[in-house]
């Protein structure tokens, strides 16, 4: 077992760059892992701890995307644990996809990873149409406009956000405002600037 602890950011993102080359994917995750850290100070959370889950939620997934039960978010887990990683960042990171592993988000950790999973997609795909490509730019109504628009960003689930939501005890406009305003403030790491 290595010397891992669970508020070891760096070791987190090695492991991400370990097992994933997609630039996209990285950028969802270092994304989630912004929306975490809002979310932990908004509920009294440990911003590393959360930030950490955010950051790790997805790791296994380009190398074993198989949503069957045989991939993803399973197959990360005996490397999370041999890694050293903490049983609540592996069940967090578990809860995230309950009709996979059965495992139902409890925590408020766990209830935010699943609200603000799917939305950083769709935050993200606004801001990369917007003519400055730049989330500066982008305002909550902006998001909710492309809301409407299910042929925008249709690989978003708008109704698992809804149901996340409601189950985080957050109103869906106030949500996407914190999502938005944590992604602006790491739009340079996430490519986001317009640049």
């Amino acid at each position: 077992m290595s010397e891992t602890t669970q508020h070891d950011r760096a070791a987190a993102l090695s492991l991400v760059n370990e097992y994933t080359t997609d630039a996209a994917l990285v950028r969802h995750m270092l994304s989630v892992e912004a929306a975490m850290r809002a979310y932990a100070t908004r509920f009294g959370g440990d911003e590393e701890e959360w930030g950490i889950v955010g950051l790790l939620h997805d790791f296994d997934y380009q190398r074993w995307p198989l949503l069957d039960g045989t991939g993803h978010p399973l197959t990360g887990v005996p490397i999370l644990r041999e890694r050293g990683w903490s049983e609540e960042i592996i069940r967090a990171i578990l809860s995230h996809a309950p009709e996979i592993t059965g495992i139902q988000p409890e925590n408020p950790m766990e209830k935010a990873l699943c609200a603000v999973d799917e939305l950083t997609g769709l935050v993200a795909a606004v801001a990369f149409v917007r003519p400055s490509k730049d989330i500066a730019d982008v305002q909550v109504s902006s998001v909710r406009k492309k809301w409407k628009d299910k042929a925008f960003a249709a690989g978003v689930h708008r109704d698992e956000i809804e149901r996340a939501t409601i189950v985080l005890g957050v109103p869906l406009d106030e949500h996407i405002g914190i999502v938005l305003k944590a992604m602006q403030a790491h739009a340079a790491e996430l490519g986001l600037n317009g640049r």
